[in-house]
């Protein structure tokens, strides 16, 4: 029963004091009175029950939402912090491998998008190293998410 108990928990102290800053006007957090903090107080909450109350598949959506919701405050505060559809899938990547290791299953979804975030993050990069691959790399990058997609049909369709 003490298990069930820690998600709540934290969800109803991370809103009230949420709430309770926002109510009193406090200057020092007024940046954070917006729904990225709410998805970073969710995504701790399930943090806290994966760790905690060894629910580990409660990690994956803790590091996204957690991560999300840190990307949304950061991403206009930080130069170095970049703006691409690579974060996301990065820190979908970090939630894969987190689970994986206290589960032991995810691996493979974790590798595979770990690998699409570096692609994506490093494009520009990836070409120039590529150099006279560049017209074959452009080509191939035109075609990437119908691959995505064959890939995602063919694992759904595979028999164990």
């Amino acid at each position: 029963m003490k298990n069930q108990r820690i998600f709540p928990g934290i969800i109803l102290i991370g809103f009230g004091a949420y709430f309770f800053l926002q109510q009193s006007q406090i200057s020092l957090f007024k940046e954070f009175y917006t729904w990225p903090t709410l998805l970073i107080i969710v995504g701790i909450a399930f943090l806290f029950q994966g760790y905690l109350a060894r629910d580990y598949e409660a990690i994956l959506p803790g590091v996204i939402l957690s991560g999300f919701g840190l990307h949304f405050h950061v991403v206009d505060r930080l130069q170095i912090w970049p703006n691409h559809i690579g974060t996301f899938i990065l820190i979908i990547a970090l939630g894969f491998l987190l689970r994986y290791q206290k589960v032991g299953a995810g691996l493979f979804q974790g590798m595979l998008f770990l690998v699409l975030a570096i692609l994506l993050l490093f494009y520009d990069k990836i070409t120039q190293w590529l150099g006279l691959l560049e017209n074959g790399v452009s080509l191939a990058w035109k075609f990437w998410p119908a691959a995505l997609v064959i890939i995602g049909i063919y694992l759904l369709i595979r028999k164990k």
